[in-house]
């Protein structure tokens, strides 16, 4: 299938996918975006969920900034603070040793920071080292996923709330919080259908850290998140990122599950990246 190219005054954009993605070329981030570029990369962000703004070379101030430009940037969880800046997370497959681990984390679907009272609006992820092949992170469309629910399903859903705990999270990956982290992101429900303020259009908003339904048995509430997941993950709704170095992605935590791909040898490759987030607002 081929997806046309639109032109912009100041860079070219190119839809990666059917179900969702553009890239954009001819823009510096480490240059301030002029009102009506910033006007205009914000209105691709809404329509294509995922952006990747390619050959970019960001060190952490700079990724800061160009992230500063769409709002508040988010400080990270204490056990992803990977250096002095509480701003900015290293994600990668290195060892204390800077050598690969063999271990990839963020492989479950998730949307980021869904456990604050203000889960983030955005991420910003840009590609430093990459494996040759394989370790793309993965996006499944949650309105796609919301829209193709029948309508039985999306009238049951209305009001309902989702408890959001990095607590549990944690433990259903096989590890364990800590006092500080617990006390830093206690237990947070949501709706688990939210609108997108801009659009008005409706999103499914769950992913690793939902934990339970609000008011319901946790074991039913939970055996329905596992429902509407397997649904929303559907090959149909789902776009795999194939990483090149410089890439910058910018997408949209409201409307998105995301993951990494293990499918390399992270024994053998390192695979890193520099994130910031962008706060966002109370989902409704």
């Amino acid at each position: 299938m081929t997806l046309a190219v639109e032109s912009h005054r100041t860079f070219a954009l190119e839809p990666l996918s059917p179900v969702l993605g553009a890239s954009i070329t001819g823009l510096d981030l480490r240059e301030p975006l002029q009102a009506d570029v910033k006007h205009a990369v914000y209105e691709a962000f809404l329509k294509y969920h995922v952006l990747c703004f390619r050959d970019q070379h960001l060190d952490e101030a700079q990724q800061i900034a160009f992230t500063e430009q769409f709002g508040t940037l988010e400080r990270h969880i204490a056990r992803n603070r990977t250096g002095a800046n509480p701003l900015v997370n290293i994600v990668s497959n290195l060892g204390p040793d800077g050598k690969p681990s063999g271990k990839l984390s963020s492989t479950r679907w998730h949307t980021d920071k869904s456990f604050r009272p203000l889960p983030s609006l955005a991420t910003m992820l840009h590609a430093l080292v990459m494996p040759p092949d394989g370790g793309e992170t993965c996006f499944a469309n949650m309105i796609a996923a919301y829209e193709a629910l029948p309508a039985a399903d999306k009238a049951a859903l209305e009001g309902v709330r989702v408890v959001h705990s990095w607590e549990i999270s944690r433990e259903r990956a096989g590890g364990k919080a800590t006092p500080e982290e617990i006390a830093d992101a206690p237990p947070m429900p949501h709706p688990l259908v939210r609108t997108i303020p801009e659009t008005g259009r409706k999103a499914l908003f769950m992913g690793e850290h939902a934990a339970y339904l609000e008011g319901q048995p946790m074991e039913a509430g939970r055996a329905r998140l596992e429902q509407l997941t397997a649904h929303a993950i559907e090959e149909r709704f789902v776009y795999r990122h194939p990483w090149r170095l410089g890439d910058v992605l910018m997408w949209d935590n409201r409307c998105l599950l995301h993951r990494a791909n293990a499918n390399f040898d992270a024994a053998r490759f390192p695979r890193v990246l520099q994130r910031t987030c962008v706060r966002g607002a109370a989902p409704a």
